[in-house]
């Protein structure tokens, strides 16, 4: 099992009503949420590790989660509320308003963490539930705990806008990212990383010495490139669609990637140190096929397999 690690919240999105001004309507979403559910509806064994309120919107995420054959045994249920987010779309483009005091998912600890099935054996971790404290550390937490026998996948998805402590949260993404087998960035988040005028590749070259066995570094449309830490690298091209918007699209890109490194037998946590470059080539061109589908429709809505 795949158990993917953070945030779950609802995503308010304008809807045109019959009032003719927008209204918000609530969708499941949350960058770790988006991989299960993608995980799930491509067949991969998947579990999340979250918080969720009881309330009629922590519900309606365990009914989601369910609904596309995401295993619940690790959530971790309380009456605080669900974090918000309000979507403004411009170009199809989204930006976000994030209400998330004293929620669920944010307020987790180390000591509310459940001890993990035998079945899991890797873990996912990324998103705002790296950033905003006191989760944030529970994750970390976590990561140490469980990660030495288990492969282990981040994507940071850092947003400034959510850090309060910048020398804090440095400090416990460098660790986790020392902890990490697979890394995954986008050509904004390496910048933010690595705060220099070096080149991207001299600066996935500094991020890989922390440790990790390869990084995935995105680029929109540009593609994406895999960096091993035998110093070999492959770039495949972004699939060419229609845009509806971009919402989850680098969510469905690592579960895409992510269920081939499984199916080909590579997400183990011995195998990922030597893990072959056509391996990666062929992990990110099913990351890129599965997110070409998400981008071509509105919203987080990743593909089901047969869709594919």
């Amino acid at each position: 099992m795949i158990l993917c690690c953070g945030e779950a919240l609802i995503d308010m999105i304008p809807t045109p009503s019959n009032a003719g001004s927008d209204g918000f309507v609530p969708h499941s979403g949350g960058a770790v949420f988006n991989t299960a559910i993608a995980l799930g509806r491509l067949g991969v064994q998947t579990g999340m590790l979250t918080g969720l309120s009881s309330d009629m919107f922590g519900q309606q995420l365990s009914e989601a989660l369910k609904a596309s054959h995401v295993d619940t045994s690790h959530v971790i249920t309380s009456e605080r509320p669900t974090t918000l987010a309000f979507v403004r779309l411009q170009d199809g483009h989204a930006t976000y308003d994030f209400y998330d005091e004293n929620t669920a998912g944010r307020m987790l600890t180390p000591q509310d963490l459940p001890d993990l099935s035998p079945e899991v054996s890797a873990l996912y971790f990324g998103g705002i539930s790296l950033a905003c404290e006191p989760g944030a550390n529970a994750y970390a937490a976590l990561l140490e705990r469980e990660g030495k026998n288990r492969a282990v996948m981040l994507d940071p998805n850092i947003r400034p806008q959510f850090i309060q402590d910048i020398q804090s949260y440095r400090g416990r993404l460098n660790r986790m990212m020392s902890a990490a087998d697979i890394l995954k960035v986008s050509d904004e988040d390496l910048n933010w990383i690595v705060p220099s005028p070096l080149s991207l590749n001299k600066k996935v070259e500094l991020v890989i010495e922390m440790g990790p066995s390869a990084v995935i570094l995105t680029r929109g449309g540009e593609g994406a490139t895999g960096f091993l830490a035998d110093g070999t690298e492959v770039t495949v091209p972004a699939r060419r669609v229609e845009i509806c918007d971009t919402v989850g699209a680098g969510d469905t890109f690592n579960a895409g990637f992510l269920a081939k490194l499984s199916e080909l037998g590579a997400l183990q946590k011995t195998n990922l140190r030597g893990v072959p470059l056509e391996t990666v080539e062929q992990a990110l061109e099913h990351g890129a096929k599965v997110a070409a589908v998400t981008v071509s429709r509105a919203g987080a809505n990743p593909p089901w397999a047969n869709e594919l």
